[in-house]
């Protein structure tokens, strides 16, 4: 009889050991299919076109690597028995119960083949009767040979299903040769679809290049590692284009054969006319791909031409240079261009010179500019017309019979007549005396040599954009509603906004569009006190506002009129106030001398600037009206705030007259549920309602900066962003006459900043008397 107990302990510990081993090979399994999903498709197609190296194929322990030293393996026993014994009789030779082994048998299937069921429907054919030991122990580990290891997984996933099926046919294979992963079977060889087997992607990636694209993709691939840099200077474009070219199998994006496709065109048409957009075509080079012969020429054009269409997209949108480099009173919010989204839109797009133009400003303003801009250069409204490079036209006189003149001929010849003027023979191709002569003229007025040749500098030179006054301001104009935000108003209070133009002194309200009310404006001075360029959004309003007189003032102007007069401040209204650090604080209550009058306009910003009420209304009759610290005096605030709070909360119906009914003595606030945007902007030239285009004086010098820097490639740089010191500005201090003076020693130093208003000596003596001078850097910009 068996001695049951001790051959069970042997089986409990041969149980152990297979378990142990299938967890250790689905885990190895299930991180291998991870780590191809984390994969990309260029590295996936890689991984399936190079057989990886394999690690040395130990096989799984088996039950003979663990027989316990005190259990003998029992004699082959022939029972006769029914037929539903063969099974216990072709596996006597097993030391264990015949049921054990058919559940070990089962397990060991379980770790090879990728099928739940296949464990539970091992084919009887496949076992051979009449086994000895030998034959049986290699049954028994041959299957577990072709379980699947971590590095097998990507390339053979079902190699175990075809080893067990296989065991009927073919002869017994060398466990190193059972798995090869050029030789992976298909989905439909195995019948269902494993939790390893590939993605169709990365197969598909891998084909995606046409055999007549192959040698330039073959060039990309190391262009872009090794040499990036040489064409795309920012690290973000830089790795956004080579994972895109990376994911198209290194296949060049604008050529077909060698031959330009219609995205190319339409991107190279965009960047010859990038002069109609108030940019310059210098910056966008258009590589010669006519004059590339081979993959490597070909392959660097590609990239050329993918550096220029990304210069052009980030500074249509954004602009050739940062605005922190003009002043440092500008904030406008970034919104640049996303690299991925525009190598897509671009070369997916059916009109790709459309998708380029759409990251131009979609102002209405901006296209009017635009539309101005043409008229001034004498062009129309569709691309400008370019003489294309080629060989130096000249026109050689005749020298007596012999020596006729030479006329050479040129199809170039008729655009160059159109643009110099040439009205008789229009379409004639001949470079002849008058071509020449026209020429010669053009020279003259351009600072070039006068020969009449039309060589290189000279083709440069008529293709370039005209230039006067007018349209630099025009350009410069442009520039600056690249800094804008693309979206101005609120989308869910009818697009509206307000807007202030400096340099017209005006101040409007727009709503779906249009302007719903406009009124004059007080900006601030020139120099340190000049209004800055800012978008924000206004979220309150304050009636009866108290004014709380910046620390820049009562350093400059009360301090040391209290040093002549200590009662001054209180004979005006003024209180003064000192903080327990000894910080100096001096405020104006709410009433009718109040300096920012009856209403405030809230939308904070880092410069500490709003738009108020005056109680000097006669500056409004002025031409010119830059006369405050800094803040925006409203001409007609009762208006003003009447049409916002309508937009804002138009179920309180607000008139100008409810609005002057709250004026009294009480400070308070009425806040918006939906803040409105704010954009305070400086516009020099622009096109009004009746379609004529309206110059204002440059009462910043704003104009100037900007076109040198537009003129000055050094300047174009958006990465090379200027940083500007903002000073922490300390409380004033100062000896202050005590008599006559009350001061709350517990008071904090607060309130907003507000720089407008007549100063001090203006409101004593009804004269200006000039400030001390500051700093340029120690700006109105003070901590709290």
């Amino acid at each position: 009889m068996r001695d049951y107990p001790t051959n069970r302990r042997g089986f409990d510990r041969i149980l152990t050991v297979l378990a142990a081993t299938f967890l250790a090979v689905s885990t190895s399994a299930a991180f291998a299919q991870a780590d191809v999903a984390k994969k990309s498709a260029s590295e996936l197609a890689i991984d399936a076109a190079i057989p990886t190296p394999e690690p040395a194929n130990i096989p799984p322990p088996t039950a003979a690597d663990f027989k316990a030293d005190d259990v003998q393996p029992a004699p082959p026993v022939v029972r006769e028995s029914k037929p539903d014994d063969q099974k216990t009789e072709t596996r006597a030779t097993d030391p264990k119960p015949a049921d054990s082994k058919a559940a070990d048998t089962a397990t060991s299937h379980s770790d090879t083949s990728t099928n739940a069921t296949a464990s539970s429907d091992a084919k009887p054919s496949s076992v051979q009767p009449g086994p000895n030991p030998e034959t049986t122990e290699t049954k028994l580990d041959e299957p577990k040979t072709t379980a699947a290891k971590p590095d097998d997984v990507t390339a053979a996933p079902s190699d175990g299903i075809k080893t067990n099926e296989a065991m009927k046919d073919e002869p017994k294979k060398d466990a190193t040769a059972t798995i090869t992963p050029a030789a992976a079977p298909s989905q439909a060889e195995t019948g269902s679809a494993t939790a390893t087997d590939q993605p169709s992607e990365p197969v598909k990636a891998a084909n995606i290049v046409p055999p007549a694209d192959q040698p330039v993709a073959e060039k990309l691939r190391p262009l872009l590692d090794t040499e990036a840099t040489k064409f795309f200077d920012r690290k973000a474009e830089r790795a956004a284009i080579e994972k895109f070219y990376a994911a198209r199998s290194y296949a060049p994006l604008w050529t077909e054969g060698g031959t330009l496709n219609a995205q190319a065109k339409g991107v190279i048409a965009r960047l010859r006319d990038a002069a109609a957009d108030g940019l310059n075509p210098a910056d966008y080079p258009v590589p010669n791909f006519a004059a590339a012969s081979s993959p490597d020429q070909l392959a660097e054009a590609d990239l050329k031409l993918t550096a220029s269409m990304m210069d052009y997209a980030r500074q249509a949108q954004s602009g050739r240079m940062h605005w922190s480099q003009v002043s440092a009173d500008i904030q406008y919010p970034e919104h640049p261009v996303d690299p991925e989204q525009v190598l897509a839109n671009v070369t997916t797009a059916k009109d790709s010179s459309a998708a380029l133009d759409s990251y131009n400003p979609p102002h209405k303003l901006y296209r009017e500019l635009k539309q101005k801009l043409a008229e001034l250069r004498g062009v129309g409204d569709g691309p400008v017309t370019q003489i294309a490079d080629g060989p130096a036209l000249r026109y050689t006189p005749a020298r007596g019979k012999k020596h006729p003149a030479v006329v050479m001929e040129d199809p170039r010849v008729p655009i160059l007549r159109a643009k110099l003027g040439v009205s008789e023979n229009a379409d004639d191709t001949h470079y002849d005396a008058k071509v020449a002569a026209a020429v010669r003229k053009f020279q003259a007025n351009a600072d070039l040599k006068a020969t009449g040749v039309l060589d290189e500098r000279t083709i440069k030179a008529i293709n370039s954009p005209k230039r006067d006054r007018q349209i630099d301001t025009v350009i410069v104009n442009m520039e600056r509603w690249r800094w804008l935000p693309r979206e101005l108003g609120a989308p869910s209070l009818g697009d509206a906004y307000a807007i202030l133009n400096i340099p017209d002194y005006s101040l409007r309200v727009m709503q779906h569009g249009t302007p719903i009310w406009t009124t004059r404006v007080v900006v601030g001075k020139p120099g340190v006190h000049a209004t800055p360029l800012l978008t924000e959004t206004m979220k309150y309003i304050t009636v009866n506002p108290t004014w709380n007189v910046p620390p820049s003032i009562i350093y400059k102007e009360y301090l040391p009129a209290l040093q002549q007069d200590p009662t001054v401040l209180e004979r005006m209204g003024l209180k003064l106030e000192r903080d327990r650090n000894g910080g100096i604080h001096i405020s104006q209550p709410p009433g009718e001398r109040n300096a920012l009058g009856r209403i405030r306009f809230n939308f904070p910003n880092k410069f500490l600037v709003y738009q108020h009420d005056t109680p000097d209304k006669h500056l409004f009759a002025k031409e010119t009206r830059a006369f405050s610290h800094g803040c925006m005096r409203v001409q007609n605030p009762d208006q003003y705030a009447a049409t916002l709070l309508n937009i804002a909360l138009p179920q309180e119906h607000y008139t100008p007259e409810k609005v002057r009914s709250m004026y009294g003595r009480n400070e308070f606030d009425i806040k918006f549920p939906t803040p409105i945007p704010v954009h305070i902007t400086y516009q020099t030239a622009f096109v009004d309602h009746a379609g004529k285009l309206q110059l204002r004086a440059d009462v910043y010098g704003r104009d100037a900066k900007i076109l040198a820097l537009l003129q000055n490639s050094s300047g174009r740089d958006l990465e090379t962003v200027i940083a500007h010191a903002q000073p922490s500005y300390s409380r004033p201090r100062g000896s202050i006459p005590q008599q006559g003076v009350a001061f709350n020693e517990n008071r904090g130093f607060g309130g907003g900043f507000d720089n407008s208003g007549p100063s001090f000596f203006e409101r004593l003596f009804g004269v200006q008397t000039p400030p001390p001078q500051m700093d340029d850097r120690r700006r109105r910009i003070y901590g709290r």
